[in-house]
């Protein structure tokens, strides 16, 4: 499609893209303190908190990288997607209550790993530091991955080259994020959510009618290979899946007991009371979303033929049916769901590095009496310089959404995950078994990733997440139990959430 001849998608993008950064301006000056920078006051209410804390889960992966999987293999992609959504489900009944009122009451804590090095009274700073650092090295990739996703659509859509597309996507989803913070984070996210939300289902629901109907579209798939319907035989190998490969697909539901971009969503919600009404909201959100990105890819396949299997093609299944389903202003909205999907995360992410870095680096061992003011400006510069380095990753062409996506998730699920759960549930944990928790968790994922073949074919999640775990538990019962002082506001904690 050739600028010169789409002024109408054009159009709807640039509508789309002055909403986002309106936002973000219309936040800028309610941003007087890093708490409300990075966390929004704590002001957050049910509706805002699911469509965000979902939103910024997705990313360009639910529209691109998920339909993708399911366009080649059929619906055993949605392996991942069943992890997923009972993941959201326990994170939410598990997490949310325990975590919003433990940051709150471990001295308010803003940040993961500012939440840490309270819990455990650390007053060496090295286990926030530690988790700073693989906070900045996962956010670089998982960003990346947004900004591949923006590259993609607008070289797919306009023609233009890829390094240029990279560019108008990185700046666009910086200059909100650099302006209004957290509340402009979650506001823009909750409408991107609604909009991906609405396109998700009619995107296929269309392509669905336009080949007949639900019974012949079920029939032209039979017609053309029985098991792309099969949830047990990978449709493009036609090879049974293995108890390996299964558990491997399901275990990206372990990750989410450690996004801190979705952890800091419980952080920042008004009232606890207010996360039973977010998590139902969530939940039906993520079921109904997940379960149509796997019907755009299979629909595609059987609407489109195999035009997008050379090539990693396939991540473009949801941008070519919008473009050969919809007049051109309308398949411009529906375009602007895969942006919404892309800044929803990669904002959300960007924020996140920066408050690491300014809180848990700059401000804890460089400038300890900084004034707000310049916290804030740190904070924003923060912002510019991830972002620059996540687009350099980014330049490779040939990168995929849903690898990048993967090795990040897998990368905060090993490393964070066992520790939220244990400084949520388990006093006895100690400082040193929490660092030894996180390092052989991330250190573990890293090296898994690299190996292959045998059991090395094993998503790196799982070895990573069980033995980071297994160093908290032995680590915390081979030193000293925790002082007085921390037993005792874990069990005023406790009693918030009793």
């Amino acid at each position: 499609m050739l600028i010169s001849s789409n002024v109408f998608l054009i159009l709807a993008f640039i509508v789309y893209l002055l909403f986002m950064v309106g936002i973000g301006m219309y936040f800028y000056g309610k941003n007087r303190t890093t708490t409300e920078y990075f966390l929004g006051g704590r002001k957050l209410g049910s509706w805002v908190t699911s469509m965000s804390a979902q939103a910024s889960d997705m990313s360009g992966w639910l529209l691109m990288g998920l339909p993708g999987a399911a366009y080649l293999s059929g619906i055993s992609a949605g392996w991942i997607a069943i992890g997923l959504g009972v993941g959201t489900y326990l994170n939410w009944l598990f997490v949310a209550k325990p975590l919003r009122q433990y940051t709150k009451v471990a001295g308010d804590a803003i940040t993961l790993p500012q939440f840490f090095k309270n819990r455990f009274r650390d007053k060496s700073g090295i286990v926030s530091v530690v988790a700073a650092v693989f906070i900045l090295v996962f956010f670089l990739f998982y960003t990346a991955s947004g900004f591949v996703s923006a590259a993609k659509l607008f070289s797919s859509v306009f023609g233009i080259p890829y390094l240029a597309a990279l560019a108008v996507g990185v700046v666009v989803v910086v200059s909100y994020t650099f302006a209004g913070g957290f509340f402009a984070v979650c506001w823009t996210d909750f409408f991107q959510g609604m909009l991906m939300f609405f396109c998700v289902l009619a995107v296929p629901t269309m392509a669905i009618s336009s080949l007949g109907g639900p019974s012949a579209f079920i029939g032209q798939v039979e017609a053309f290979n029985p098991n792309f319907l099969s949830m047990l035989v990978d449709g493009a190998t036609n090879q049974p899946y293995t108890l390996l490969g299964i558990v491997s697909l399901v275990a990206w539901g372990l990750g989410y007991f450690g996004q801190p971009h979705i952890l800091v969503r419980f952080m920042g919600i008004e009232s606890p009371k207010a996360i039973k009404k977010s998590r139902r909201i969530a939940t039906v959100w993520v079921a109904i979303s997940l379960t149509a990105a796997v019907v755009i890819g299979v629909a595609g396949r059987m609407f489109l033929g195999d035009i997008l299997v050379e090539g990693g093609a396939q991540e473009t299944v949801y941008i070519t049916m919008v473009t050969h389903i919809f007049p051109v202003f309308i398949a411009g909205i529906f375009l602007s769901a895969i942006l919404a999907a892309i800044m929803s995360t990669a904002d959300s992410q960007l924020l996140v590095t920066a408050s690491a870095i300014t809180e848990d680096f700059y401000h804890a061992k460089i400038r300890k009496h900084a004034g707000a003011q310049e916290l804030m400006w740190v904070s924003r510069i923060c912002v510019i310089a991830v972002a620059v380095i996540a687009a350099l990753i980014a330049t490779n062409p040939e990168s995929t959404v849903l690898g990048l996506v993967s090795y990040a998730w897998a990368g905060f699920g090993a490393t964070f995950g066992p520790l939220v759960l244990c400084s949520l549930f388990w006093k006895r944990t100690t400082r040193q078994g929490a660092l030894a928790g996180i390092i052989v968790g991330g250190v573990v994922d890293l090296v898994w990733a690299q190996l292959s073949g045998g059991i090395f074919d094993l998503y790196e999640i799982v070895p990573g997440f069980v033995l980071g775990l297994a160093a908290i538990i032995v680590v915390s019962l081979l030193t000293p139990a925790p002082e007085k002082e921390v037993t005792d506001e874990f069990a005023t904690y406790r009693e918030c959430i009793d």
